[in-house]
């Protein structure tokens, strides 16, 4: 009797009740549980970072998917891995199969082609699944054949076993070190039945007769040799497995009487399952029913061909026997099979003369292929075992089992899927425990919904809804998430077991000490006088560094908020169900009545909390729910039986409850008594909170009496005016007061010593800023504003159980004038304050934002709370702003609201329970804004932390997720996962910012990475050191010796074109003083300076027809200065200043542009080029052709056609660059020895969202609108794919009937290479994202791009320009590899400032300092040819449209002084001392003579050479700037700083000198990535 007969005969006998019967038990210890994906399903980026094309692609692109749609996008797994895996863990599972896309890793199949990128994804994707304590199980091949693969033969082709040979070896070789469990080839049988055999499946093959069956064949042997190749190479040391995934129906004989059905069902199981088990589990060959069937067929159908086995030589058989370390099982049905012999047909059924059928009563699902027939599993897992598994002796894993559901029906309440997954891992559970058969793994198809082939997304098998209509393909659990990470969590079917937690703070064993009553104003003003001074530069400067070990990371929510079931299981109203129901109370008529269903949805919060990875979950307790009238007499025991499933869960999976009391839900009953008015509420409290130390505090140790009192004291919640403002809140306050002592005592006395936790209070309070920290009474009225809001409650608690006496004074003081018998501020008798003092045992601050205060008198009638602060609050209007007003993103407020509890509480341990930014209900998973949010906050807490000595323990993000907020019902939210209000099952999908928060949770804050550690080398021997200045913004002399005037000329004398009106007439006079410019030259030691001609100062007209010599010998006599101070100049042609006579002709926009500049370049050539070997065509045309002639904010300010202005201006600005390009290559290059180029701008981007492709497509348009624009052309010939494309589409949408994007004609394409170098312009970078203009045709509108910056990004005095060092590195990589690694020289490069003038300029120091060191990793790491550097700017000067407001210069150019004197700033020096040492030395190398002072004796040039006298019957007074804090006079300025600088050179020789002798390196400096090229072509460069 056959292995398949003994099993069918062992379960025939079943009856349906028995087959049905459900088993209570649990799976084996240390059983496998898992959950799948494929790469194709789930991946999209299907042409990102060099992917080849698959099969898939090409079989969607044709389409053949349902409704046309493809894989394209699919779940955008391929930047969702943090995502991914973050629903991995809400699961439990141990494993996470995935597959590899053959062609992401070679994209033309063949290991020459090897993708990094595609490598490095899947490392990230193994990496992260590791840090999260899953084991990745991947699947080397899930039907995605790279399409260059199938254009040769694809899988019929014997050449393909070795193709499969090399992909399998690489990633073993690269991945194995990190993955233990291996499919080769998941689901076989489809690649050879559906693809090449019926062509319903990609690559679309119709041949059953052939190429199926060879296609089965070389699988076998791919298998078999990748699994040889594993063995011989890499199983010693990676100790893996390496097994096949194949994938069976169970068979039934239809007629269970038929021996002939039997018979039939037994070879359908030879046919799909034999075919490839046979030969690998048994004996190296196809199995012999399947080999005499098939032998029999082509005996009948002679002459046609139903069917060619091929046939395996002995060598092959032996090869394949025996290569698999485990049976992978995919098992989705059951099929029902008759016998149905003397067909002729093609294809399996008819070859093996059997029909299939389902029976009628089997459940009907959203499948055409699965019927739901769970006891088909086990009998199907004792038939592997007996017949495959018993000869080789290895496990069986089920790899794939679950079902579709239809993509129009229910999204998240899959009751379906609950009850497949439910059967048929009970009948998997049966075959282990009942039969015996060693089934060691379980893997549920699929995590998430995807791209399911022909099916497109109608059809979705995901644990997981994704949404593919939204960009941001959001993920969210289905209920059948819920019910398997169930079943994970018991192991099967039986109840779970609590543990204890193992994380609690340690408890008080010692009151708190007494402290004295805070001063007026508090001592604490030392913060003020610590932070208020700080510039913006240190106020946001980032820092970088971690929590100690044990910090506890949190997340809050509140009853209320989320739980809903008001009125459930004998819950009693609260205040908040009776005043939300009243309509009008709430926008919407919001209430809630269900929130987001937390009190049925354990195990879905559950699931959220387990993802986040968060150690502390903060929850309040309704009040109401436990007692319904409020008091003990009322328990309901449902309502504890709720909190008791919370609390066990969470400590189930090691989550700390902090739990409150009382969360602002007062019980009706109570309220209708008066509420907190009444004194009674004291004791009423106290028995609550008795009961439930008693209850749950044998596993809560982390107990909060009130939230935010001083909410409730002033009757924000819920809303209720008082009838009297001037006495109601004191007065509850003071009950709050005494009733939260009460509690803490209570706890004490009889609950401390047996549960050992804590007992709190969560206070809440902005910062406040003095609106002039520089004004005392500013101080003391901000000093008051956080004694009235924190210390009403702090005071009394943690100093000295009274209230502050800026309070008592204030209100006493008011109620005198107020005509009042005695304060209106309740006093406590000295027993009391005895009482409340120390009932606290750590400080809990719930912050959100912070205020501007400033002293106010006020009327002391009527007599109110407010009133009697006497101080007025604004915001801080530098900040960001949120969707709540009044509640700005004020994150350094948050360092000083710590330092300000340190001082004035006696250094408590400190947890911030509750921070966070609400968005409105249009931002649903791509919070953006948040995490900039969590950015900023957490890392003030952190400097407070780790550089103020703050006893910071923990921090709480409000909220776990979008809930019920309070007066604005739904339509704002704080949640890290976005609830789904208008769906009745209140579906929590994770937001951006939960993936955010569990990666700071993870590093446990911001360490600092490679990116932001100073890198020590140097840069190559002869490296350019420079820096620039543009003639506009400098010479002045506008209408000097025959100038003509310029376009900017033109545009600065109109009215309101230009930030004061300023203009460029005189400028830094640099016409007159360029001696002066030199010296400061020499002075900071640089090689190389860049300035620009002025081309109307050499032809007025624009036109060789008239040349101006005295404008010519101007810059003869500049460049001959700087050659005698052995200074080259590199002159750039054209920085923005085009005749006014030029732009009267047309401009940029005229054709004969092109010849202009021809002209005008040939002719400064002919010129100056004997002694000027470097050159500039255009300075940063993207401006002059987008600010110019699309926006007009610029010159020559045309802004009415910028759909095709820019575009027409660009196109003849670079034909003219390669005019002027070709004109010295063939007149001048040859006897001039010079180099020429243009310098090109660009802000480097990167995605918003950088989960999401869409952003990281409008990243590619952002570059190829932007610096593509110009070098595509100049380094490719022509413009990119990408802007022609769009450009063209969109103009013949617009109704035009070519592209708005002019072509390059044949004879243009002389373009193409006109560049010596690669001349770059860069400041910042950009967050990139998509933007949607309609049918604007416009340059912006094309781009489809829009930009906003990085809160945490430092600011400068410009408002597009942020600090971003590591966006300098990236662009210079990315120019490498896009353009051929051209000679890169960085042309500028600077910080501006605006206000008063600091000559220490910190700021500047730390870009110079950054964004230079970045460069060099480029050049030393990267292999990134720079070869030189230049810093805008040599002084301040005219910065265009800002005109004198913004200045970026090392020299501070004192433009009160008619003699324009040039001061030294601190970043000057910096910068000389960088250029001395061409790059940083290494301080473990010991002292560098470069960091050397000057010699004693040397000055720095003066720079105050009078060139005209100056009369006046006033003495000019030396302007006064700020210098470290003071105001001082700009000699004495300049004095002090060189002797700072002088102190600090020394400081830093000896700091190194130091560093030398304890560390004795001996490690030597970095040596560059390749031999670098001097500059000069036809003479050695000068070594710096």
């Amino acid at each position: 009797m056959s292995s398949y007969e003994n099993v069918w005969r062992s379960f025939s006998s079943q009856s349906p009740s028995e087959r049905h019967d459900f088993l209570i038990g649990s799976f084996p210890e240390g059983f496998q549980w898992s959950v799948s994906s494929e790469s194709f399903k789930v991946e999209g980026g299907w042409s990102e970072d060099g992917k080849g094309e698959t099969i898939w692609d090409r079989f969607g692109h044709q389409g053949h998917g349902f409704d046309n749609q493809t894989a394209d996008l699919a779940c955008d797994s391929y930047n969702k891995v943090d995502y991914d895996v973050h629903l991995l863990r809400g699961l439990l599972t141990n494993n996470y199969q995935f597959s590899i896309s053959w062609a992401r890793i070679f994209p033309t199949g063949h290991r020459g082609s090897l993708s990094e990128k595609g490598a490095l994804y899947y490392d990230h994707l193994i990496n992260t699944l590791l840090q999260s304590g899953i084991e990745p199980v991947v699947t080397l091949y899930h039907w995605d054949l790279p399409q260059a693969l199938q254009d040769n033969g694809g899988w019929t082709n014997p050449t393909i076993v070795e193709a499969f040979k090399d992909f399998a070896d690489f990633c073993f070789s690269r991945f194995g070190d990190r993955v233990k469990t291996w499919n080769t080839f998941s689901s076989p049988w489809v690649v050879s039945h559906s693809g090449y055999g019926s062509g319903e499946h990609a690559p679309g093959v119709k041949d059953p007769v052939v190429a199926s069956y060879e296609v089965t064949h070389n699988i076998l042997k791919s298998h078999a040799e990748a699994w040889h190749v594993y063995s011989d190479r890499y199983r010693k040391q990676q100790g893996g497995r390496v097994g096949i995934a194949l994938n069976s129906d169970w068979a039934e004989p239809l007629n269970t009487s038929s021996p002939q059905d039997l018979e039939a069902a037994e070879r359908y199981m030879n046919f799909m399952l034999g075919w490839f088990a046979h030969p690998i589990f048994v004996d190296g060959d196809y199995p012999a029913i399947l080999k005499s069937q098939i032998e029999q067929k082509r005996q009948e159908c002679q002459p046609a061909e139903v069917a060619r086995l091929p046939v395996f030589t002995e060598a092959e058989k032996q090869r394949i026997k025996g290569t698999a370390d485990f049976f992978g099982l995919n098992h989705y049905t059951s099929r029902l099979i008759n016998e149905s012999r003397g067909s002729c047909v093609q294809g399996p059924h008819g070859v093996g003369d059997f029909q299939s059928h389902v029976d009628p009563n089997w459940p009907t699902i959203d499948s055409d292929w699965i019927h739901p027939v769970p006891w088909g599993l086990r009998r199907l897992l004792n038939y592997v075992s007996s017949q495959y598994t018993s000869v080789t002796k290895v496990p069986i894993y089920i790899t794939g089992n679950g079902m579709p559901t239809y993509y129009d029906g229910e999204r998240f309440n899959d009751t379906e899927r609950v009850n497949f997954l439910k059967s048929y891992i009970n009948e998997a559970m049966k075959a282990i425990i009942v039969d015996g058969v060693d089934v060691q793994r379980y893997t549920v198809q699929s995590l998430m919904d995807g791209f399911e082939g022909p099916q497109g997304y109608s059809q979705r098998f995901g644990l997981h809804y994704v949404n593919f209509e939204g960009m941001n393909r959001p993920r969210t659990p289905k209920a059948s998430a819920y019910f398997y990470s169930h079943v994970v969590e018991m192991n099967g079917f039986e109840n779970l077991r609590p543990r204890s937690v193992s994380y609690f703070p340690k408890s008080m064993t010692t009151k708190r000490q007494v402290l004295s009553p805070s001063e007026v104003p508090s001592r604490s003003k030392v913060v003020w006088e610590n932070f208020s001074h700080q510039t913006n530069f240190q106020r946001k400067l980032y820092y970088y560094g971690t929590f100690p070990e044990g910090f506890q990371w949190g997340v809050s929510s509140s009853a209320y908020q989320i739980e809903g079931g008001w009125n459930a299981d004998g819950k009693g109203p609260s205040v908040w169900d009776t005043f939300t129901q009243k309509p009008g109370s709430i926008p919407n008529n919001d209430t809630g009545d269900i929130a987001c269903n937390s009190y049925n949805k354990v195990e879905e919060d559950l699931n959220m909390l387990r993802a986040l990875r968060v150690k502390s979950y903060r929850f309040s307790l309704s009040w109401s729910r436990i007692f319904p009238n409020g008091r003990n007499t009322s328990v309901n025991q449902m309502g504890v039986d709720y909190y008791n499933r919370l609390i066990n869960g969470l400590l189930t999976h090691n989550i700390t409850p902090m739990v409150t009391l009382y969360y602002w839900d007062l019980p009706q009953a109570l309220h209708d008594n008066g509420g907190w008015d009444n004194v009674n509420m004291i004791d009423i409290f106290n028995e609550f909170s008795d009961f439930c130390f008693s209850t749950f505090g044998d596993r809560v140790k982390f107990w909060i009496t009130f939230n935010q009192p001083y909410s409730i004291a002033l009757s924000q919640v819920p809303p209720n005016e008082p009838a009297d403002p001037g006495v109601a809140p004191y007065r509850i306050a003071h009950n709050l007061l005494k009733a939260h002592a009460k509690v803490y005592h209570t706890y004490s006395d009889k609950y401390r010593e047996t549960q050992g936790g804590l007992v709190s209070i969560s206070l809440n309070a902005d910062w406040v800023e003095p609106k002039d920290p520089n004004v005392p009474r500013e101080i003391a009225a901000a000093d008051r504003a956080l004694q009235f809001q924190l210390g009403w409650f702090a005071h009394p608690i943690f100093r000295n159980g009274d209230y502050p006496d800026a309070m008592k004074w204030q209100v006493g003081n008011k109620s005198d004038l107020q005509g009042l018998p005695m304060s209106r501020l309740p006093t406590f008798t000295d027993q009391e304050k005895a009482y409340i003092q120390g009932t606290a045992d750590v400080f809990c601050i719930n912050s959100y934002t912070t205020k501007i205060v400033r002293y106010m008198t006020t009327w002391p009638t009527p007599p109110s709370y407010e009133t009697d602060q006497e101080l007025g609050k604004e915001e801080e209007t530098s900040s960001p702003g949120t969707v709540i007003g009044g509640q700005r993103a004020v994150s350094w407020g948050m360092r000083r609201l710590l330092n300000w509890i340190k001082e004035e509480y006696g250094d408590p341990d400190i947890y911030i329970t509750e921070n966070g930014i609400a968005s409105d209900p249009g931002t649903t998973v791509d919070d953006t804004d948040r995490t900039f949010f969590f950015k900023m906050y957490i890392d003030e807490a952190l400097k407070a932390h780790n550089l103020d000595g703050v006893r910071l323990k923990g921090y709480s993000v409000n909220s776990l997720m979008d809930s019920f907020e309070w007066l604005s019902g739904y339509t704002r939210g704080f949640g890290l996962y976005h609830v789904d209000f208008k769906d009745p099952s209140r579906p929590r999908t994770p937001k951006r910012s939960a993936n955010y928060y569990n990666q700071i949770i993870m590093d446990n804050g911001f360490p600092e990475t490679e990116v932001e550690k100073m890198f020590y080398g140097y840069f190559p021997d002869g490296f350019a050191w420079s820096t620039s200045t543009a003639s506009y913004q400098v010479e002045g002399g506008w209408r000097a010796d025959g100038k003509g005037l310029s376009i900017w000329d033109q545009f600065s004398h109109l009215p309101g074109k230009i930030a004061n009106d300023d203009n460029g007439d005189i400028a830094c006079n640099s016409y007159n003083k360029f001696m002066e410019d030199v010296s400061m030259l020499k002075s900071l030691e640089v090689g190389y300076y860049r300035l620009s001609i002025s081309w109307s100062r050499v032809l007025p007209d624009g036109t060789i027809n008239s040349i101006n010599e005295a404008g010519l010998n101007l810059y003869h006599r500049l460049i001959d200065a700087l050659l005698a101070a052995n200074i080259q100049p590199h002159v750039t042609l054209y920085h923005w200043d085009l005749p006014q006579a030029l732009q009267d002709k047309g401009g940029w926009e005229s054709d004969l542009s092109v010849q202009w500049f021809k002209e005008y370049a040939d002719l400064i050539f002919s010129r100056l080029g004997d002694k000027v070997k470097l050159w500039i065509t255009f300075n940063e045309p993207y401006i002059t052709a987008n600010l110019g002639y699309g926006y007009g904010v610029f010159a020559p300010g045309i802004g009415d056609r910028p759909g095709t202005g820019p575009y027409i201006v660009a196109h003849n600005l670079i034909k003219a660059h390669a005019e002027a390009w070709h004109v010295y290559n063939d007149e001048y290059r040859s006897k001039q020895g010079g180099i020429i180029s243009i310098t090109l701008n660009y802000d480097y981007a990167y995605p918003r969202n950088p989960t999401k492709q869409e952003d990281n497509d409008a990243v590619a348009r952002y570059l190829q609108f932007f610096l593509g624009w110009y070098a595509h052309p100049i380094f490719k010939g022509d413009y990119s794919e990408v802007m022609k494309k769009v450009v063209r589409e969109r103009s013949l949408e617009g109704g035009l009937p070519k592209s708005r994007l002019p072509e390059f004609t044949p004879s243009e394409i002389r373009i193409n290479g006109t560049h010596d170098y690669f001349g770059l312009n860069h400041y910042t970078s950009v967050l990139a994202f998509k933007a949607d203009y309609g049918n604007q045709q416009t340059y912006d509108a094309d781009r489809g791009s829009a930009s906003i910056p990085d809160w945490s990004w430092l600011e400068s005095g410009s408002v597009w320009l942020r600090v971003t060092p590591d966006g300098f590195r990236r662009l210079l990589k990315f120019i490498k590899d896009e353009y051929g690694n051209p000679p890169i020289y960085v042309t500028e490069n600077g910080i501006s400032e605006r206000g008063p003038v600091d000559l220490n300029d910190i700021h500047r120091i730390h870009f110079y300092e950054n964004y230079i060191n970045q460069a060099l990793k480029a050049y030393l790491i990267d292999g990134v040819d720079i070869r030189g550097y230049t810093a805008w700017s040599l002084m301040d000067n005219y910065e265009w449209a800002s005109g004198y407001e913004e200045t970026f210069g090392l020299f501070f150019v004192n433009r009160s002084d008619p003699s324009l004197p040039r001061v030294p700033k601190a970043s000057a020096k910096r910068y000389t001392t960088i250029i001395r040492c061409n790059g940083f030395p290494d301080p473990s190398q010991g002292p560098h003579h470069c960091l050397a002072p000057e010699p004693e004796g040397t000055t720095t040039p003066s720079t105050t050479t009078t060139t005209t006298t100056v009369t006046t019957t006033t003495p000019i007074q030396s302007p006064g700037v700020r210098f470290l804090g003071m105001e001082v006079s700009l000699p004495d300025a300049a004095v002090a700083l060189n002797i700072l600088f002088s102190f600090s050179i020394i400081g830093a020789v000896a700091a190194a000198f130091m560093t030398f002798q304890c560390l004795r390196a001996t490690k030597r400096s970095k040596q560059p990535a390749a031999e670098n090229i001097n500059l000069r072509t036809d003479e050695k460069v000068t070594t710096l």
